[in-house]
């Protein structure tokens, strides 16, 4: 039976690894390519991660970030079906896995979910990086639609 459930498990990594775009399997991380990462073990792939990371990951995942993961796996299913999935996420903290290449997860700022589709340069690097919480502000002509306090400066 397990080595049924092995032989599915490889066949599922293959076809996403088709499905991926051409130019991403050229991609290396450290000198391993995009499908070394994908078959590689959890416990090899943490030692590849800077210190920050390494460490957040050997402490182990947090219980939103399982849950997150769960729902990245369901939506991987999902689109090996051709569908299509988005998965919502307030998980900012989240690390970057080769699981997670190719799909598109919506990382919420503190107003909005941004769209994030996940590529092979991403790996290691947080969720959060690439949803910016704050925007840069953008001054027009005092007192009207700008700033608070350059509402009480004197129009000619």
């Amino acid at each position: 039976m397990s080595a049924r459930q092995s032989y599915t498990a490889e066949d599922e990594i293959k076809k996403w690894l088709e499905s991926l775009p051409s130019e991403w399997k050229k991609f290396r991380y450290r000198g391993y390519t995009l499908e070394e990462l994908i078959r590689m073990p959890m416990d090899k792939f943490v030692e590849l991660l800077p210190a920050r990371q390494r460490r957040s990951l050997l402490r182990g995942l947090t219980d939103p970030q399982r849950k997150l993961l769960r729902r990245i796996r369901k939506a991987r299913q999902k689109i090996l079906k051709g569908g299509r999935a988005v998965v919502k996420t307030h998980v900012r903290d989240m690390i970057i896995l080769p699981e997670m290449i190719g799909l598109t997860i919506a990382v919420y700022n503190g107003k909005e979910f941004v769209p994030v589709r996940i590529t092979p340069e991403m790996i290691g690097h947080y969720l959060g990086e690439f949803s910016p919480t704050c925007r840069q502000v953008r001054h027009s002509e005092p007192g009207l639609k700008a700033t608070r306090s350059s509402l009480h400066i004197a129009l000619k």
